[in-house]
């Protein structure tokens, strides 16, 4: 298995790292900051993992699947977490977060 077939976690996988990126940028300009804290922690966390798990899934790595169920695990954790801020940034990564999670859970199935 290689890109190809994992061609639709990939994609996600970038699009939430791009996302998480922006948001963790993005609290970092809300008034109150230090509530963003978790916030910004999981983006930076959560963009981490996806970078790694689309090169990896890029390689046709054999850990592949294992790095993918961490994903999964991780984008869940940063959109609950987002999920809890009304902001457009943090509704947009806790959507985005949640689409990732899913093919990461297909993907490692």
């Amino acid at each position: 298995m290689g890109y190809h077939e994992w061609k639709s976690c990939i994609d996600a996988c970038l699009e939430c790292a791009a996302v998480c990126n922006h948001c963790a940028s993005s609290c970092t300009k809300e008034e109150d900051v230090k509530m963003m804290a978790a916030c910004i922690d999981l983006d930076m966390q959560c963009a981490t993992v996806c970078y790694a798990a689309a090169q990896l899934m890029s390689l046709g790595s054999l850990q592949a699947k294992d790095i993918c169920r961490i994903c999964a695990e991780l984008c869940d954790a940063c959109g609950i977490e987002c999920g809890k801020h009304n902001t457009e940034h943090c509704e947009e990564c806790a959507e985005a977060c949640l689409r990732c999670a899913e093919e990461c859970r297909k993907m490692a199935a």
